[in-house]
């Protein structure tokens, strides 16, 4: 009997183990392909590559979420291949192990028209031209609701709708309209820039954003990166039997503050490389800022048996096989047509930037200025004879510029100091006390630091970073209750935007308004800007906006902050006194004021330290005291 009860069976206990349902298993490898819209546009413009179209026409509506549709007249497919693509793992491309490393074209894992027939509904018309009729197909969720014969012209239409309707928790996600199309552009430039000869347009909400004819890569270039560079390109071409490289670099005084325009691309796909930027960072080195970012479209052709491009789902990431030559043959190939095209260093960037700004260089140079100073001693001892050793007596008989000298220095005016755009310009904060002393010494080092003493020590403060933490509390302080006060332009400076940001400016331009900035639509991608905070220089309008747009659409993804927070981060930076600009002890002392009466005068608003302090005991140890 003990036998017996030992070995009695337990309860019934089920397997754990199953298989995942078709249409959730789909929704799975989407979540990995198609994350927004732009993923979408990006699989369907690759594919309408692949098929050999010479015209791919992309519609959108409500940024993608409504309906994504991109119209090709490529080969087309067949009945049982209509039905075929929208299986998982299904492609033309790939019959053998062999075949995943010779790749050539776009797509080729057979997972993308699965994917999105699991979280939208589609629309599917092709047709080849060896048939009279071509097939309608019609799938949701995964399942195919729909088949049947439908006339229409040789090629694809694939029309993507409702996106992530069955699963709402991930629509919820999308972002506003403005930032949806931008991605939607971003894929599409990419695309459009790595096959110039084929005719692009791009239409969203019935508005016509982009009409790309076929043409060479430099059209192309200019038609979707801006005027701007049509007479500011370097070629770039380099050819040798393990690979080559082409395309075009910006000449150095078309470097921007922020990665902008920069598109490598691999046997035709666009790809990510902070290896390879930084090949081209050290070609352009000495030529442009440190703090700046070239321009290039380039392209690498070399051997798909050398490249991994299946690293990635969106295959936006590659392994070479061998990365340093690659990484040597990118930097001399750019270095060697900088030099050739004899683009070399026209500006010294050691040289003080705030003597561009001084009145004396910026204002013009009028008749009665000349007249002025035609009439003085200085112009008539250099243009007139006998006048080397001739001394100006004043009325009374004294020598009269050292006696002005003298009464300026008893005055205490011979310390006077030139005006400049300093930080005082920007003290819009009730100052509180500063903990900096009225007789304390205060220093600049490098026209970057400022030393001042403080208790058994000193600090050593970052001016540019100091400066954007004051102007960063200033700028939310200011709109933190109501709008920043707006003055008008008497004479409003007109922006022609590239269509991409022209999206982003649509995006922004409710918290623009609220930050100062008065700006209006007028006509296509072009707008008015009526108004600025009053204190942004008269003139300086345009290129604040320039930058403003460049820094907010590369602000980093990985930090989820408003749109408001993001346009307030990226005016304290572009706005606060830059490092290499000289400043007077009056400034010096006015910005350790301002920063002190800051409620966070430590960091800047990314959290960069605005000053460092050192203690006697530090120094004495650091020199073995």
């Amino acid at each position: 009997m003990k036998w017996l009860f030992l070995t009695a069976k337990p309860d019934f206990v089920p397997d754990k183990i199953t298989l995942l349902p078709d249409n959730i298993a789909n929704q799975i490898a989407a979540g990995e392909v198609i994350q927004r819209p732009g993923s979408a546009v990006k699989e369907l413009l690759e594919n309408a590559v692949d098929a050999g179209a010479t015209e791919i026409r992309l519609i959108i509506s409500d940024a993608g979420k409504a309906l994504v549709q991109v119209i090709d007249n490529g080969s087309g497919m067949s009945e049982t291949d209509a039905r075929m693509c929208f299986e998982r793992h299904a492609t033309s491309k790939i019959r053998n192990i062999e075949d995943l490393f010779h790749i050539r074209t776009m797509g080729f894992r057979g997972e993308a028209l699965a994917s999105i027939a699991a979280v939208a509904q589609v629309e599917l018309k092709t047709k080849r031209a060896e048939d009279e009729a071509g097939t309608f197909i019609e799938v949701d969720n995964s399942v195919v609701r729909k088949q049947e014969p439908v006339a229409a012209p040789t090629g694809t239409s694939f029309a993507m709708k409702n996106l992530f309707f069955n699963v709402p928790a991930r629509r919820n996600f999308l972002k506003s309209n403005a930032a949806e199309t931008r991605h939607i552009v971003d894929e599409f430039t990419r695309v459009a820039l790595a096959f110039p000869e084929i005719l692009f347009t791009l239409t969203a909400n019935n508005q016509q954003l982009f009409h790309l004819e076929a043409g060479s890569l430099k059209q192309r270039i200019v038609q979707l990166l801006g005027s701007n560079y049509n007479a500011k390109l370097v070629t770039v071409k380099e050819e040798t039997d393990y690979m080559n490289i082409y395309g075009f670099v910006g000449k150095p005084e078309t470097a921007k503050k922020t990665r902008g325009d920069q598109y490598f691309f691999v046997n035709n796909r666009f790809i990510r490389s902070g290896y390879l930027n930084h090949a081209v960072m050290n070609a352009y080195q000495e030529m442009i800022p440190s703090d700046s970012y070239p321009m290039y479209v380039l392209f690498i052709d070399l051997d798909p048996a050398v490249v991994d491009v299946n690293v990635h789902p969106t295959k936006q990431e590659i392994k070479f096989e061998d990365e340093k030559i690659i990484y040597a043959f990118v930097q001399s190939a750019v270095r060697h047509a900088l030099a050739q095209f004899s683009v070399t260093p026209t500006l010294d960037f050691d040289l003080d930037a705030s003597i561009q700004q001084l009145p004396s260089i910026q204002q013009p140079f009028t008749d009665d200025k000349k007249n002025a100073a035609a009439a003085g001693s200085i112009f008539r001892g250099f243009t007139q004879k006998n006048q080397a050793h001739f001394i100006e007596k004043s009325e009374s008989g004294e020598l009269k510029h050292w006696n002005e000298m003298y009464a300026r220095s008893e005055s205490g005016a011979g310390s006077r100091e030139p005006e400049t755009t300093g930080p005082a310009n920007h003290s819009l904060l009730t100052t509180h006390h500063s903990p900096l002393a009225a007789d304390a010494e205060i220093t600049q080092l490098l026209n970057t630091y400022i030393t001042l003493p403080s208790n058994k020590g000193f600090l050593l403060l970052h001016q540019q970073s100091a400066h954007e933490r004051v102007i960063y509390e200033q700028l939310c302080a200011a709109s933190k209750d109501k709008p920043v006060v707006t003055q008008r332009s008497m004479f409003p400076s007109t922006m022609e935007l590239s269509p991409a940001d022209a999206a982003v400016m649509e995006e922004i331009m409710d918290d623009l308004k609220y930050l100062g900035y008065t700006i209006e639509p007028f006509g296509k991608n072009t707008y008015v800007i009526q108004g600025t905070p009053a204190d942004v220089e008269a003139g300086n309008d345009k290129h604040i906006i320039d930058i403003l747009l460049e820094q907010y659409k590369h602000f980093s993804p990985d930090v989820k902050f408003s749109r408001r927070e993001k346009l307030v981060r990226s005016l304290a930076r572009q706005q606060s006194i830059k490092a290499g600009t000289r400043l007077t002890e009056r400034e010096m002392r006015q910005l350790v004021t301002d920063l002190f009466a800051c409620a966070t005068p430590n960091v800047t608003p990314d959290g960069n330290p605005t000053y460092l302090e050192f203690k006697q005991e530090q120094l004495e140890r650091m020199f073995g005291r």
